[in-house]
């Protein structure tokens, strides 16, 4: 019983140490990029993305995504990796858009964002404000296109509508005042999908500014 609890304690202080080493030959400079990473990604998700959609499902994967590829691109860095095998692994991950079915066209994008925030804090060869500058550009034109500065906000939303009758082009006006006083929203035009004759129902998409 005494040989195993020093065993125990022996195997103990083997991780502790081999955990003092690896913190040891991570320089300050992995550091201070790391911090880079997360405040530029902490901007992106929390002040520019929750702040547009409200959205908060996303969030573990930008995060986790970001941090992924902090470590990975560090990682292969530090053995010389080249520029293009960094890009390389940026397009393995943006691959996943065409395997993923369930996240949107827009949330996809601010994955890519955060893809790329991770791989330019990892192999960026400037110093810290350079990488800061360059994080900082990103975040400014992102949140300048999430604005309503350039051109307004066009939403849109699957309906199901009743009122088939309406769905005639020569009564385009019409549906669309219908649907104002319905919804409530400022809807500028609609898309048909399908239209089902025998429920007297079609789906469309409504379209229309805040």
């Amino acid at each position: 019983m005494l040989l195993q609890d020093i065993s125990s304690i022996d195997t103990l202080q083997n991780i502790q140490e081999s955990g003092f080493q690896l913190l040891d030959k991570l320089s300050p400079k992995f550091f201070l990029r790391l911090c880079i990473d997360l405040i530029a990604t902490t901007v992106l998700v929390r002040f520019i993305y929750y702040r547009t959609y409200h959205k908060t499902e996303q969030f573990f994967t930008f995060f986790s995504f970001n941090i992924t590829i902090f470590l990975i691109t560090n990682l292969l860095n530090n053995v010389e990796m080249s520029m293009g095998a960094a890009f390389g692994l940026f397009a393995v991950f943006s691959m996943l858009r065409y395997r993923t079915e369930s996240i949107s066209t827009r949330d996809m994008t601010y994955l890519f964002l955060v893809i790329a925030i991770g791989l330019l804090s990892a192999v960026s060869k400037g110093g810290w404000d350079e990488l800061t500058a360059l994080n900082a550009i990103l975040l400014i034109m992102t949140s300048i296109l999430e604005s309503k500065w350039l051109v307004k906000k066009e939403h849109s939303k699957a309906i199901i509508y009743e009122r088939i009758e309406l769905i005639h082009i020569d009564k385009r006006q019409e549906l669309l005042k219908d649907l104002q006083n319905r919804t409530g929203l400022k809807v500028q035009r609609v898309e048909i999908e399908s239209i089902d004759f025998l429920r007297d129902a079609t789906r469309m998409i409504i379209y229309y500014f805040d």
